[in-house]
């Protein structure tokens, strides 16, 4: 016998149609589209790059504003991570160190961008906060000039001119008793300079003397050579071991290096701007060798060199990043003017500033290299000694290689 059982219907399909399967539809066809090739060496691109040779997807064959916004990522790298490695660099000392040489780098910006990013800004804020024309106004009304006057006639002028200038200034800070004492101060150093300069020139008229009448003031002798005083002419520097052409372009700086000495007695800027232009240079330099000075600190650490690095790097970025914070504070406590609350604040916000900027490298040595605070507190007095010694030498080739080279 045989029972009939009625099934119910199957339920409808879903609202917006059912998915066909092969299996409802035999003659659909699921086809991935082919991989695209490489340009360069012609294996499948699955990515970004490519697998075989490395070449990036990207070319510059490509729009102008996407092409400046992968320039301005490679330079700057200004994303969420620049903001929490300067966080971090600032108020967490050492701790980003430790973390990078943990393995955790994806959070923050490389260091060695993250130390040029620091370092280009904080002297671009150095340059714009010192005031280049400050000591060539100081040096207004001064006596240089009378040295090189080359009658009495000159002299007189100059000093007329410089006396008028001295008294303009001497109006303008009326009331102010020690400003009135150092023009006066001024004023009789000009009289007794110009008195000095006429002596020269009645005494060179005297002996008959032709030509151009040199100043004890103002002749600058680099130094001696056989016993005579150096001479790009008449007694030049030999280094016997050297080729002409060298001792030939070591005179020429020399002397380059004596006429900006002169110069810069009238117009210390100039000076000064070639000093800092030379500064960066030096501070990339030194970083490394800060970097090498840890290394034999910490000898028996077994780290390799690139953490000593790291550790410099770092270092280094907060060191700008201070300069930074204090030229900042400097600015608003000038633009608030002296006496006010807000001129009070910024001022014991400098001395915490400059208090942080020793506690914090001293922090980040320990925590980095992980020694008891009698240790720490001796190796960190020790690299502080050799570093300033070794930055002080730098500093002062520097300033001879910008008075040649400038």
């Amino acid at each position: 016998m045989t029972i009939g059982i009625d099934l119910p219907p199957p339920p409808p399909p879903p609202s917006g149609g059912a998915i066909a399967t092969p299996a409802a539809r035999p003659d659909a066809t699921f086809e991935a589209p082919p991989p695209r090739a490489c340009p360069n060496c012609g294996a499948p691109i699955q990515g970004p790059y490519c697998y075989a040779c490395g070449q990036s997807e990207k070319g510059m064959i490509r729009h102008l504003s996407a092409v400046t916004s992968d320039l301005a990522d490679i330079v700057f790298n200004v994303d969420s991570r620049i903001f929490r490695s300067l966080r971090d660099v600032y108020f967490r000392p050492g701790f980003m160190t430790t973390e990078y040489i943990a393995g955790r780098r994806a959070r923050y910006v490389t260091p060695f961008r993250l130390f040029f990013f620091l370092c280009v800004f904080s002297f671009l804020g150095m340059q714009m906060s010192v005031d280049m024309g400050a000591a060539d106004r100081a040096m207004a009304g001064s006596n240089f000039d009378i040295d090189t006057a080359p009658t009495p006639e000159e002299v007189k002028r100059q000093v007329d001119e410089a006396l008028a200038l001295v008294n303009i200034k001497r109006k303008e800070k009326a009331g102010d008793v020690a400003q009135i004492a150092k023009l006066e101060g001024r004023e009789a150093a000009l009289r007794e300079r110009a008195d000095e300069r006429l002596k020269e020139l009645a005494e060179a008229q005297a002996k008959g003397e032709t030509g151009p009448v040199p100043s004890k003031h103002n002749n600058i002798t680099m130094f001696d050579v056989n016993g005579k005083p150096w001479d790009a002419e008449t007694n030049p520097l030999v280094v016997g071991w050297l080729p002409d052409a060298l001792n030939a372009k070591l005179n020429e700086a020399i002397g380059r290096t004596k006429e900006n000495l002169r110069a810069g007695m009238k117009q210390p800027s100039r000076l000064l701007a070639g000093f800092m232009s030379l500064l960066p240079q030096t501070l990339f330099v030194m970083m490394p060798l800060f970097a090498v000075l840890l290394k034999l600190t910490y000898l028996f650490k077994r780290r390799l060199y690139m953490e000593h690095l790291l550790v410099a790097l770092h270092s280094h970025a907060f060191i700008f990043l201070s300069l930074l914070v204090l030229l900042a504070l400097a600015w608003i406590g000038s633009w608030a003017g002296p006496g006010s609350v807000t001129a009070g604040i910024t001022g014991i916000l400098s001395a915490a500033a400059w208090i942080w900027l020793f506690v914090s490298l001293f922090i980040t040595q320990k925590r980095v290299y992980r020694q008891g605070w009698f240790f720490t507190t001796v190796k960190y007095v020790w690299v502080g000694v050799c570093y300033t010694i070794m930055l002080s030498i730098a500093i002062t080739f520097a300033a001879i290689i910008s008075l040649a080279v400038t």
